[in-house]
């Protein structure tokens, strides 16, 4: 990887964690899973919400930021019918916005607990 696409990844990285603090998302981690073989990407962030209408703003926000900010468009996405878990599929990037109850059942970051876990503050609730 270059380091302009290097440069690129992170700074889409720093986006979709501010638009999720934007939103008022709680228990925001990213997993770092590049050094893990057959990882499907390269990053996970992962945060939750308190209801599928926050869910849903959480995961719409982060949609408009990056096309606003990075001009650059969701690959794939799911989950919106019923707003128990989102995903945000930005091909290096995968966002999994979930309620509460199915993050705890999904447990992803149990599942991916090799990769390098760094937790963000939401400055937003102070």
């Amino acid at each position: 990887m270059s380091v302009l696409q290097q440069e690129e990844e992170e700074i889409l990285l720093e986006h979709i964690i501010e638009g999720i603090k934007e939103k008022r998302g709680k228990d925001i981690l990213s997993i770092d899973l590049r050094e893990l073989d057959n990882s499907i990407c390269r990053y996970f962030v992962i945060c939750h919400g308190d209801s599928n209408t926050q869910v849903n703003a959480i995961a719409n926000w982060i949609e408009h930021t990056i096309e606003e900010k990075l001009n650059e468009k969701v690959w794939h996405k799911e989950g919106f019918e019923n707003a128990s878990w989102i995903l945000l599929d930005y091909v290096d990037i995968i966002v999994h916005v979930f309620q509460k109850e199915s993050r705890d059942f999904y447990n992803l970051e149990g599942l991916w607990a090799d990769g390098y876990l760094s937790k963000f503050e939401n400055e937003y609730f102070n």
